[in-house]
């Protein structure tokens, strides 16, 4: 299933990433950073929560992010809209966010449920799965699972007549 997840695709993925952990671990030869404990990450609007990330980076001269992995209730929200699942992946060079594990979508009082959900931020379209298995690059994290039956379920709001 398609649907617009019209906030948090519009987003400006190319806008600076701030930051706050309870704990945080530069790991220089592994190029990433590790946070830990209420880890807050915010880009333009769109904010992360989760219990823990790891951010990978490339180091060509100045640090650029690759990659965000969160993990433990994991929640992405803009406007209006908010996702969950139990793993999130913030694919910087393919401008895509990928959630799995019990993904749950709203916006206002339309909801969506299901395993896996791909919002892909260049053309502003998301796809909800019923399983949590796929192509994505999360597939197989640990804490991954289906919801369900493996279908896609939710409510949308009907105008009052």
């Amino acid at each position: 299933m398609q649907l617009r997840a019209q906030a948090i695709a519009g987003h400006n993925s190319n806008a600076p990433v701030s930051y706050a952990a309870d704990r945080i671990e530069l790991q220089d030869r592994q190029n990433r950073v590790v946070l830990s404990g209420g880890v807050d990450i915010t880009q333009a609007g769109l904010r992360l929560t989760a219990a823990r990330t790891i951010v990978n980076y490339s180091d060509a001269g100045s640090l650029q992010i690759q990659r965000i992995t969160a993990t433990g209730g994991v929640s992405v929200t803009r406007g209006g809209e908010a996702a969950s699942g139990d793993v999130a992946v913030y694919d910087f060079n393919r401008r895509i966010i990928t959630l799995a594990g019990n993904v749950r979508l709203r916006r206002g009082t339309d909801t969506l449920n299901g395993g896996r959900l791909v919002i892909d931020l260049r053309s502003g379209i998301s796809s909800v799965d019923g399983r949590a298995s796929g192509s994505s690059s999360v597939s197989g994290e640990p804490g991954t699972t289906t919801t369900g039956n493996g279908r896609v379920s939710g409510t949308f709001a009907v105008p009052e007549s």
